[in-house]
């Protein structure tokens, strides 16, 4: 097989889009764990408010893998890669070879070992699988506690709470979206999820799940000592990347699988993209995993180029957040809670409860590089943009970004001299 792409998310996508752009003949073989084509991970939790049917998640309709010539291996998994022999080898005991290989097995679910978790009402929620797991208990379902105060658990919390739950979200850290908020956002988005009726609780985990003499959930036990009655706990902590098959296969890892500025590992013709892949991050400027889907995307249409035959770089990846929380906008993008001692750092702030408004923005080096946006997000592409091509700032520019007020016209001419090209896809 001239492509074989292990995993079936928004980066095989991207990778068939970017293999499709140099090669438009040579047959590519997708394989995939779950039974559907490639959907769009972040709306289960819209499938699981019943907003949504299944047939809306799906990223490209049936008629795509045809008119591309993808053959579609779904419901099964890659158990071994030989990068010696160039074959992989699946679950169903088949061996196939590949010419150009591309890993993107996404992240699994992070379980903590929580006592009492073995057993009956214990979900994780990251596909579709398990929102349907738990749309099928929530018609009896009257109480659940999602751990968890990221982007996952909260959007958990809200689609259980939207199918009439009683739902408590905990959280460790001292806020929700602790990595992409800070105090203040956070408090806005709290206070939020409050008034609508979710119960949040920040600074506490749960420690032990308590269960019945014939093993029933009755409730847990959290690490201020309340208790809450539950029958249903949803562990949405995060996902670690999946990087066990490239491993075991002699493939380079450390937080992920290691690639270069062409998404390619440590073996020729192996390249990886996705959750699982550690690579370039924009303004960190060294290679880490950023489980972000534009990232993702990219990542995938880089490595896809490159399989077939074009020279192409990553340009980087930029961590970024978006989430509404019943009518209130929100979104962070780069890096918002810079150490405190960090050198070159100026930061402004603008807060109004009343309004339920704040904007945050991180300069360095005369440089924009993060910010935060709750309410009024409608500048926020500008922002992006200022961050992601480390537009050069003056003292007006920093002015009008901090007054709210982002425009083209601030950005340099040698930007627009530099990056305009009309033939470019």
């Amino acid at each position: 097989m001239k492509y074989v792409i292990i995993g079936n998310g928004i980066a095989s996508i991207g990778a068939i889009e970017g293999i499709r752009k140099v090669d438009t003949e040579n047959t590519i073989m997708v394989i995939g764990a779950e039974d559907t084509p490639a959907y769009g991970r972040p709306l289960i939790s819209y499938l699981l408010a019943g907003k949504i049917t299944p047939d809306k998640l799906s990223l490209r309709p049936m008629q795509f893998y045809k008119q591309n010539n993808i053959e579609l291996k779904l419901g099964t998994t890659v158990t071994a890669v030989d990068v010696e022999q160039k074959t992989i080898t699946t679950a169903d005991g088949e061996t196939i070879e590949y010419e150009h290989l591309l890993i993107g097995t996404g992240g699994t679910p992070f379980t903590p070992p929580i006592p009492g978790s073995d057993g009956e009402g214990v979900y994780n929620f990251t596909n579709i699988e398990h929102a349907q797991q738990l749309i099928t208990c929530a018609k009896d379902m009257k109480r659940a506690v999602v751990i968890g105060g990221g982007l996952i658990g909260l959007k958990a919390g809200e689609a259980l709470f939207d199918r009439g739950v009683d739902v408590s979200i905990v959280e460790l850290s001292d806020r929700v979206l602790s990595m992409a908020f800070d105090s203040h956002a956070a408090e806005l988005a709290a206070e939020r999820l409050h008034e609508v009726g979710l119960n949040v609780l920040t600074g506490v985990s749960v420690k032990e799940i308590q269960r019945d003499g014939d093993g029933k959930m009755v409730g847990v036990h959290l690490t201020d000592g309340s208790f809450l009655q539950t029958e249903v706990v949803v562990i949405a902590i995060g996902v670690i990347p999946n990087f066990d098959l490239a491993r075991d296969g002699g493939i380079n890892v450390d937080k992920g699988i290691v690639v270069n500025d062409h998404m390619a590992t440590s073996v020729p013709n192996v390249y990886a993209a996705g959750d699982v892949a550690q690579a370039l991050d924009l303004l960190a400027g060294e290679n880490r995993v950023l489980p972000i889907w534009p990232n993702a995307y990219n990542q995938g249409y880089c490595a896809g180029k490159n399989m077939a035959g074009e020279s192409v770089e990553y340009s980087g990846g930029l961590s970024m957040n978006s989430i509404s929380f019943y009518g209130l906008p929100t979104i962070s993008v780069g890096t918002v809670n810079p150490a405190p001692d960090e050198q070159g750092v100026e930061i402004s702030t603008i807060l109004d409860k009343k309004k339920k408004s704040y904007r945050k923005l991180v300069f360095k080096d005369n440089t924009l590089i993060g910010y935060v946006l709750v309410g009024d997000i409608d500048k926020a592409g500008l922002f992006t943009a200022f961050v992601k091509f480390k537009l050069p700032i003056d003292d007006t520019t920093k002015g009008r970004l901090m007054s709210g007020d982002p425009d083209m016209l601030l950005w340099p001419d040698a930007f627009f001299e530099e990056t305009w090209n009309p033939e470019a896809d």
